[in-house]
């Protein structure tokens, strides 16, 4: 039994135990009444004030017998009497059912009630509350992480994967290679920092001018290009010495002088093939020649399985680890969201406006069947509960009724019977 429950049976008791004591104290009332009428009527010849006291006694003792009639035929049949109209309340349960589902629907459920209620209610400031804790911050993320890897194994046994693979075809298919490509060189010459690829075509031109096989094979090709008389005479060596000295000093002057005259010249055929690339339908036909090319290789088709097992891959191993870093940002997303809606009042009046139309809507939806609940349930309670409940509940409240209506009879007798005398006297 928990908490609540042992509260409400402790406080039951108490209700009952003061309704057995103002009843009891309504009915020693009552034979109070009867027993002072006796004892004044029986004296009265011989002390004339008595019959003040026997008037008041006998009309009060009416009175709070009517009354006790009225209390009781509220609950049950007097004195086990089948009375008419007694036992109300058991005999109209289900009326007392309808209108009570019906009473609770109007006046509790009413739209404009439910949403003034709501209203007074500040959600947004709950959530961001509960949220901006680090520890909740974290539980959430922990209890998110642990969703997405069977959230990702729902997604596997869908068309995920083959959405997107086609979804990347069509974004690629819709891409202008050859100006995305001038963007990119545009970037890359930005400050003449495609130099950099000039200086390592150099160094590479410098290793092969020092490659024993190289030479070999140029100078192979210089002595086929010359006459007979100049090969016996050895002028291929001659000739290649000349060369790659020259080549060798021209190299360094590249290398050593930023404004050379053939980095100028590079300078000039990038920003020539830049431009072309992106103004030349030549160029733009080839990029798109190249593009088809590559849309239609098995491996491009691949693609969008690749990149859903990399990415279930790393999910699910992050997942699983003990410091996974994607709780570890999701609880951080989670505290910042609680710190920023703690902060921003427009944002919280917006969030709580959708919370009283969500909520609202929801009761609008459900309050007759709020109401169909209350009235069956009122309908199964057994007779004995039903008056128990109520009678536990104002029943002590009605045996005031009786005290009034010895106090209000007294007074009523009391005013007869001076009534009477002046009659009499009269």
């Amino acid at each position: 039994m928990t908490e609540s429950s042992d509260r409400t049976l402790a406080s039951d008791a108490e209700r009952l135990r003061a309704l057995r004591i103002t009843k009891g104290v309504a009915t020693g009332a009552l034979v109070l009444c009867i027993a002072v009428f006796l004892a004044a009527r029986a004296y009265a010849s011989a002390y004339p004030w008595l019959g003040f006291v026997a008037a008041f006694a006998e009309a009060a003792a009416i009175g709070g017998l009517a009354d006790w009639y009225a209390v009781v035929a509220l609950f049950r049949r007097p004195l086990g009497l089948p009375i008419p109209h007694t036992a109300i309340i058991p005999r109209n349960q289900e009326r007392i059912a309808d209108n009570l589902g019906r009473f609770i629907e109007a006046n509790f459920l009413d739209r404009e009630a439910v949403r003034h209620k709501l209203r007074e209610v500040d959600f947004a400031m709950m959530v961001a509350d509960w949220l901006a804790h680090p520890r909740r911050a974290d539980e959430l993320a922990r209890f998110s992480v642990r969703l997405v890897p069977q959230a990702l194994a729902a997604l596997d046994g869908s068309d995920f994967k083959s959405f997107i693979g086609t979804r990347l075809s069509e974004r690629f298919e819709q891409v202008d290679l050859a100006p995305l490509a001038a963007r990119l060189l545009e970037g890359v010459t930005a400050e003449r920092r495609h130099q950099q690829l000039l200086d390592e075509m150099l160094k590479v031109f410098g290793r092969f001018l020092g490659d024993a096989d190289a030479l070999d094979a140029l100078r192979d090709r210089i002595r086929n290009e010359l006459p007979t008389l100049a090969r016996f005479f050895k002028a291929d060596a001659y000739l290649l010495k000349r060369i790659i000295a020259s080549a060798e000093t021209m190299i360094e002057e590249v290398r050593a002088d930023p404004d050379h005259a053939m980095r100028r010249e590079f300078d000039s055929f990038v920003a020539g093939f830049v431009g072309k690339l992106a103004t030349s339908p030549d160029y733009a036909a080839r990029a798109e020649a190249i593009k088809r090319d590559m849309l239609a290789r098995p491996e491009f088709a691949a693609l969008g399985d690749a990149l859903w097992e990399s990415l279930r891959g790393f999910v699910e191993q992050d997942a699983a680890s003990d410091e996974s870093a994607l709780r570890h940002h999701l609880a951080q997303l989670f505290t910042a969201i609680g710190r920023q809606l703690r902060e921003n009042e427009r944002m919280r009046a917006d969030m709580n406006e959708g919370f009283v139309v969500a909520l609202g809507a929801f009761v609008e939806k459900q309050k007759s069947g709020v109401s169909g609940f209350i009235s069956d349930q009122v309908r199964r309670w057994d007779l004995g509960q039903l008056t128990h409940v109520i009678e536990l509940n104002i029943g002590r409240d009605l045996q005031y009724i009786r005290f009034n209506g010895m106090i209000v009879g007294g007074l009523a007798g009391l005013l007869l019977h001076l009534a009477e005398l002046g009659i009499l006297a009269g």
